[in-house]
């Protein structure tokens, strides 16, 4: 429960990277869904940074692999943002900043976490 608390804390100060990303794209024009992917995008490098050390508590150096997992699982998520932003935000039209707190945390949920515990910041066996 700690591991997801601190992960839920690193989500969320990634998200304020993402949200304020977010708002300038999309107030300067971008696609609703463009800027989507790359708030996710920016958000991922402090999701990384923050989940490594503090909810995962990793504290190997930090490897090519590890970094290339950690790139699927974002761009998954980034992906998975910018079609749930699509159905909530342009079809559905909840307000952009409801739908991307709605969207993060069912992607967190369904799809983060799980990824990031299971493929990115496993522990190996001793």
């Amino acid at each position: 429960m700690r591991q997801m608390a601190a992960a839920g804390a690193g989500g969320a100060a990634a998200t304020a990277v993402d949200v304020g990303t977010l708002v300038l794209l999309v107030e300067h024009g971008t696609p609703i869904a463009l800027a989507a992917f790359f708030a996710a995008t920016a958000g991922a490098v402090v999701c990384f940074t923050l989940n490594k050390y503090l909810a995962f508590r990793d504290n190997t150096p930090v490897s090519f692999e590890q970094v290339g997992r950690f790139g699927i699982v974002a761009v998954a998520t980034a992906l998975l943002m910018a079609l749930a932003m699509e159905i909530f935000a342009v079809k559905l039209r909840v307000p952009y900043l409801i739908a991307k707190v709605i969207c993060s945390a069912l992607i967190f949920l369904a799809w983060t976490y799980p990824a990031q515990r299971r493929l990115v910041f496993a522990r190996s066996p001793s």
